[in-house]
């Protein structure tokens, strides 16, 4: 069964940005004009730029145009770190520690992350919340779809706006699996509490516009005064 007419259009600006024909902040052609390159009516364009725009992947501003969505580290942040005090207002996590390692991949992370790695790079941050130890972050990415990013660091405390602006690759979802934990001996010496404290243990899969597991991240929290705060609509 072939794919809907704007599915088309949707996969042909996808593949764009990929290739980095389409850049991050980049206006896209008119309506009028992908209905014409494509083969398809106005409409059909149309109602492919809502979905693209719903799915955040391009913004439209009225009288301007359509406009490739940059991440900045600010909407990384918000998107992507849910920690929040009880007023619920965003907070800045600020990476201590960070050591970068290239390493031969796990059997689960070959069979997860996209392209079936057999080499992986693992960076590993301690951050503060609130001005304290709160976070111990490990994320494991593609040596092929990042190479070098070793040589980068200190990295920017906002990963996915690295990975965007450096590598063309836009993450746009997260599937996350949270579970308490408490906090091992070598845990509890960087978080700098006893060990058995309680923590929350998020396991992260991110995924990009082409549906690529492009990351698994492991995070270990310290919530005392904060919470992990979902909004469903």
């Amino acid at each position: 069964m072939a794919p809907p007419l704007y599915q088309t259009v949707i996969n042909s600006i996808i593949a764009q940005i990929a290739a980095g024909d389409l850049l991050p902040g980049g206006m896209l052609p008119s309506e009028t004009q992908l209905a014409h390159d494509i083969g398809v009516s106005q409409g059909t364009a149309r109602k492919a730029l809502m979905m693209l725009e719903q799915h955040g992947i391009v913004r439209r501003e009225q009288g301007r145009g359509t406009f490739v969505t940059a991440r900045t580290p600010e909407s990384s942040l918000f998107n992507f770190f849910r920690l929040r005090p009880p007023d619920g207002r965003v907070i800045k996590p600020k990476v201590l520690e960070e050591r970068i390692a290239r390493r031969a991949a796990t059997p689960i992370e070959r069979e997860t992350l996209h392209g079936t790695p057999t080499e992986v790079i693992e960076i590993r941050r301690v951050r503060s919340l609130l001005d304290r130890r709160g976070v111990m972050e490990t994320s494991v990415i593609s040596v092929d779809l990042f190479s070098g990013i070793e040589r980068r660091s200190p990295l920017p405390s906002a990963l996915y706006v690295l990975y965007q602006q450096a590598y063309g690759i836009i993450v746009l979802h997260a599937d996350e699996a949270i579970r308490a934990s408490v906090a091992s001996i070598d845990e509890a010496t960087s978080l700098n509490v006893k060990a058995g404290t309680p923590l929350l243990r998020v396991e992260r899969l991110a995924r990009d516009v082409l549906d690529r597991t492009i990351e698994r991240r492991h995070s270990l929290y310290l919530t005392e005064d904060l919470s992990y705060m979902v909004r469903l609509d």
